[in-house]
């Protein structure tokens, strides 16, 4: 690995920092059952719960943020995201379907205990799904790939206001609330180690093709000339961004815009070598889940918290049309 430029080093370093300060914000932030606000250390077990927090901030963060840069590198579209691929409207319904069933059957339903193995089955299912379509003469087309992923996550939304519609009013409010993202303070340790150790691996597999997806943003030509293999590239991309995107979704739920955010801030910063990308915009994707969730707890409407879900919309809606409208969208 070539050494850091001097812009990169700095830039990874603005980051660490902003990621640092995020961190001290969420650990002392805290908003009682009154309502009241206050910035305080306090004792062991709340402590202990906030920790989590972050930790599930970081992980989800990190994993979108990281499949968001893969994802690009595959289609050569810097608008693509972790949901392009339906892998969010996926674990949405299977989570729905779980519901509903839970319901007709009269047994008591825990979201926050009970999401995420439909979530990660949903999500990986959806991916599934989209590989198989998605394929022309045995290897993935990046076109067919966007259709595909466009199409199943229409179906998969149609699907999810059908059961929807069949809940009963009080599943109905927790499904929304999920929908929009949640950071639980309550994840077990099992969890954050499965989806922890996904996301590490995951990320060192980025590292590690970052000068392979140098090579094949440059065109199938460019690429094919120095012996670059593309279906063989294509898959791994496609398969780690997918996996990354199902222990985030089951993890936090289905959080928008952050695989789309974190990359494109990354990539400001530091420039477009993947090598370093891939570590910025995990630290993008932290800095800015973590972020949304200190925003969750200052924020208070109508005596509850606004979902972290919210917040990454507010910031990626206005981001997309700018993508769109400076040309820096285009394909």
């Amino acid at each position: 690995m070539r050494p850091l430029a001097k812009r990169q080093f700095l830039g990874l370093c603005c980051l660490v920092v902003i990621v640092g300060l995020t961190v001290i914000a969420r650990l002392l932030v805290y908003r009682d059952i009154s309502g009241v606000l206050t910035w305080e250390w306090t004792g062991s077990d709340a402590m202990s719960l906030r920790w989590t927090a972050v930790r599930v901030a970081a992980i989800a963060g990190a994993s979108l943020a990281v499949s968001g840069v893969l994802l690009q590198a595959l289609l050569r579209n810097p608008l693509a995201s972790p949901y392009i691929l339906g892998a969010s409207s996926g674990a949405a319904l299977a989570v729905v379907m779980v519901m509903y069933l839970q319901s007709s059957l009269a047994i008591t339903w825990n979201l926050r205990g009970m999401d995420t193995m439909p979530a990660a089955v949903g999500a990986v299912g959806t991916l599934g799904v989209v590989y198989l379509l998605g394929q022309k003469r045995g290897w993935l087309d990046p076109i067919s790939l966007v259709l595909v992923g466009v199409v199943v996550t229409a179906i998969c939304g149609a699907l999810i206001m059908f059961f929807h519609h069949l809940l009963p009013h009080g599943l109905k409010a927790d499904l929304v609330t999920w929908m929009m993202g949640i950071i639980r303070q309550g994840a077990s340790t099992s969890e954050l180690i499965i989806t922890g150790s996904i996301a590490l691996i995951g990320s060192a597999i980025a590292l590690f093709f970052g000068r392979a997806m140098d090579a094949a943003t440059l065109g199938d030509d460019e690429a094919r000339s120095i012996g670059l293999s593309l279906g063989p590239l294509r898959l791994v991309l496609f398969v780690v961004a997918g996996i990354l995107t199902s222990a985030a979704v089951a993890l936090a739920g289905p959080i928008g815009f952050v695989g789309l955010i974190a990359p494109h801030a990354a990539r400001l910063i530091l420039g477009p070598k993947h090598t370093v990308l891939v570590v910025g915009a995990a630290l993008a994707g932290i800095a800015l889940l973590i972020g949304a969730d200190v925003a969750s707890q200052i924020i208070s409407v109508q005596g509850g918290r606004m979902p972290v879900g919210v917040f990454t919309a507010l910031i990626g809606g206005p981001a997309f049309i700018w993508l769109l409208r400076s040309g820096r969208g285009r394909s």
